[in-house]
């Protein structure tokens, strides 16, 4: 018998429903009542009534609890790549919580410096950090999470940075998820990890709480990460409403050495390029959100959120002032540096939205207002590069910037969905946003200096249509345009004369235009024979004024808008059951490139002072990117196949493919790089190694879960069961060190290479979980 989903849409409809079946004929139990199985989704980050998935004009994928705990991720940026279409990750930081996500050519990355695209909600509350729009995965609560769902395009509805999609998360709770569990499990590269989580309910009063504990050496050299999360939630549920009280705290340390020479790689995986590369995260999160009934078809959503984190960076980097300085070519004073920040962020908002809800229409009305106040420190201790390439003999602490900011936007949204026919449904939307970015520079009082005031409006709207073609075919076409505004690193690193070590310095802050984003979507969807689920979408979204990070040198750049960019793609998906075998096989094709022409800086890349576009104003170090160029990180082609066997009754096995094809470096935005020796327009000759890019790839993963009885279970999972040498991203940079891993006094045998984000190799990791009372 199929099971109606659809969210009942009021308790008073539910007490009619109650009544009907108690007055009804005893007959009337003998039938079988089949409905169609309907999927409702949100349509707003505040919860709402929802409108069921076939009329939403776009193609979105929506996650159970019960996927995310077949799949055995450690977190979701893993999950994501391992089921979603569209999905790849950079893993540039080299540590499993931060990878840099991306979706459709756009990212979520905990990286400053990164072209962030993607919004990311946790039930209703945007946790974007505002220095930079980044995501610090590391602070979900794993454990915690209910289900998700991935909205495609540039939707206004959910609010600044939706560029490419919106993440909108949810959360267990006690009347979702009665009872305990425990969970523990280890296993490769010294990993431990540590869930456990309660709920409960008394009349009209529910909770729940989760901690988890997440610890492991790493498989690089000097990799140990630790990670504590804790989350709290306190119901109330009635006839007339509900409200929920969440807590969200974590406390983090992540190693993440980044990216390695191919040389380095091809001699020791394991091994890194520099250290220490440590982010210390501390996240505390209150937020209180309700929904109250005015009527069987009206209903109030609010939600109000302090949020209050502090980010702790220690890098050991290579001095980029050793090159030409006093000590090249002579010794390896000087040759190092241990760059620190601090960054405190303290942000607070309250949103409201009204629903309306009846046989034709689902509308939502809303404002909401969000501020948020940030300090950013950052010191530098010039040493030496020494044996472990670490930097030791470090001399006095300077301090390079101290910045604070403020960050202010109001927003007001409406989203209407009707019925013009019973098969045919039209959805509009529209959002319109005033943000107001000021920094105030601790440091120096005169121009030029981090002082800034900048102020942006935008007004985005959406349209879009849904076609019942046929019981099991249905079509769908929209428009969408969504913006972000510059943040506050950016508008401090904009100036190309004063290039900024990043996530650490800032300098002078040219304005910044904010980034638009349009898209396009269109596709179909439906059932085959067999019950066999699937869909074909085209989309593409065009981007004017994208905020870039222009490398000047390993670890220095500067951001500024570029142009256009455009990402068009092809999404096809099929999902179905056989028995007792649940599978699924998606998909993806982008098109990925610049659609303007600009000479950027890249003194790496061999192709460099060989444009006369950019040779005419004495310029070496630059490259023309062209339009048609493809933008880095990205992979043309991505196939996910996943296949779930239940044996028996208490035993499930399951198994994944991910493949990638090969993506441009950073640095490579021209996708002219070649290996070899090449004399610039100057006449200066230089050796490059490496492609320029990375090899395509496929891994395999395994996974399996025993149930023992009363409440006991078993799990497992390996990854990459082929040991695969692959990598996930790379970029064109200088390498100081020899073949012995030794820093060479003399900047003049540095070789330019491609570095690579190398992938994890094979590890298997075995649990236990235990159900109480089951």
């Amino acid at each position: 018998m199929k099971r109606q989903q659809m969210f009942l849409r009021s308790p008073r409809r539910l007490l009619a429903l109650a009544l009907s079946a108690a007055c009804a004929p005893a007959s009337a139990a003998d039938k079988v009542i089949q409905t169609e199985t309907i999927e409702v989704v949100g349509n707003s980050p505040l919860a709402g009534i929802g409108i069921p998935r076939q009329q939403v004009p776009a193609n979105v994928q929506s996650v159970s609890e019960r996927q995310l705990e077949e799949q055995e991720s450690l977190n979701l940026p893993e999950f994501m790549v391992r089921q979603l279409p569209s999905v790849n990750i950079n893993e540039v930081q080299g540590n499993p919580f931060q990878q840099d996500v991306n979706y459709r050519g756009f990212t979520a990355s905990p990286l400053l410096g990164t072209a962030q695209g993607l919004s990311v909600y946790l039930d209703g509350v945007r946790i974007n950090e505002p220095f930079g729009d980044t995501v610090n995965w590391d602070l979900l609560p794993h454990s915690a999470i209910a289900g998700m769902e991935l909205v495609p395009g540039s939707n206004p509805v959910f609010g600044l940075n939706t560029l490419g999609g919106a993440l909108a998360i949810r959360t267990k709770s006690g009347f979702s998820h009665p009872g305990s569990k425990f969970e523990l499990s280890g296993g490769s590269f010294g990993r431990s990890n540590v869930e456990v989580e309660h709920g409960g309910t008394a009349g009209t009063l529910g909770w729940y709480v989760a901690a988890d504990w997440f610890n492991e050496d790493g498989w690089r050299d000097y990799s140990k990460s630790e990670a504590k999360q804790l989350f709290g939630k306190l119901s109330h549920k009635s006839a007339a409403g509900e409200a929920d009280l969440t807590l969200t705290r974590a406390v983090t340390k992540m190693t993440g050495n980044g990216l390695l020479p191919l040389s380095m790689f091809a001699a020791r995986r394991e091994q890194i390029f520099t250290h220490p590369d440590q982010t210390r995260n501390d996240l505390t999160q209150l937020a209180l959100s309700g929904r109250l009934w005015l009527s069987d078809t009206q209903s109030l959503s609010a939600n109000v959120y302090h949020r209050r984190s502090k980010t702790r960076t220690l890098n050991g980097d290579a001095n980029d002032e050793f090159e030409d300085g006093p000590f090249d070519g002579v010794s390896n004073h000087e040759s190092g540096a241990n760059n620190r920040t601090r960054t405190r962020q303290q942000g607070s908002g309250a949103a409201l939205q009204w629903n309306l809800n009846t046989e034709r229409q689902q509308l939502t009305v809303g404002t909401s207002l969000d501020y948020a106040r940030m300090r950013f420190t950052q010191t530098q201790e010039i040493g030496v590069i020494d044996a472990t390439r670490g930097v030791s003999e470090l001399g006095p602490v300077e301090e390079e910037n101290a910045v604070r900011g403020t960050t202010r936007t109001a927003s007001f949204f409406v989203t209407d969905t009707v019925a013009l026919t019973p098969k045919l449904h039209l959805t509009g939307a529209a959002r319109y946003n005033m943000s107001r970015v000021t920094t105030h520079d601790e440091l120096n009082p005169n121009p030029p200096n981090l002082d800034g005031d900048h102020s942006y409006k935008k007004l985005n709207p959406a349209l879009g249509l849904t076609w019942q073609l046929a019981p099991a075919l249905n079509a769908y076409a929209g428009f969408s345009q969504g913006n972000r505004v510059p943040t506050p690193i950016e508008l401090g690193c904009a100036d190309p004369a004063n290039p900024c070590t990043l996530p650490n310095a800032m300098a002078a802050d040219p304005f910044l235009k904010q980034v638009v984003a349009r898209t396009l979507e269109a596709g179909l969807r439906g059932k085959l024979a067999g019950d066999i689920g699937w869909n074909a979408g085209v989309y593409r979204t065009e981007s004017a004024d994208d905020i870039l990070f222009v490398g000047t040198s390993t670890s220095a750049g500067y951001f500024t808008n570029f142009g256009k960019t455009q990402r068009q793609g092809l999404e096809l998906g099929l999902n179905g059951q056989l028995r007792r075998v649940d599978w699924f096989a998606n998909y993806s094709y982008l098109h990925a490139t610049f659609q303007s022409a600009a000479c950027l800086l890249a003194e790496n890349n061999s192709s460099r002072g060989t444009a006369a576009e950019c040779t005419a104003n004495g310029q070496d170090d630059e490259i023309l990117v062209g339009k048609g160029d493809r933008l880095p990180g990205l992979p043309t082609h991505s196939l996910k196949l996943g296949l779930g066997w239940r044996a028996t009754d208490w035993l499930r096995l399951g198994g994944d493919v991910q493949a990638f094809s090969g993506q441009y470096a950073r640095g490579n935005e021209n996708n002219q790089h070649q290996s070899g020796t090449v004399t610039d327009a100057f006449g200066t000759t230089r050796t490059f190694d490496g492609p320029g890019k990375t090899a395509g790839y496929a891994i395999l993963n395994l996974n399996a879960e025993a149930k023992l009885g009363a409440g006991w279970q078993v799990f497992a999972r390996v990854n990459n069961v082929f040991d695969k040498r692959y990598a996930t991203a790379a970029a064109l940079a200088e390498n100081p060190f020899n073949a012995g891993g030794s820093f060479q006094s003399d900047s003049g045998d540095w070789r330019r290479e491609t570095f690579v984000a190398p992938g994890a190799p094979r590890a298997a990791w075995i649990g236990v979980r235990y159900a109480f009372g089951k």
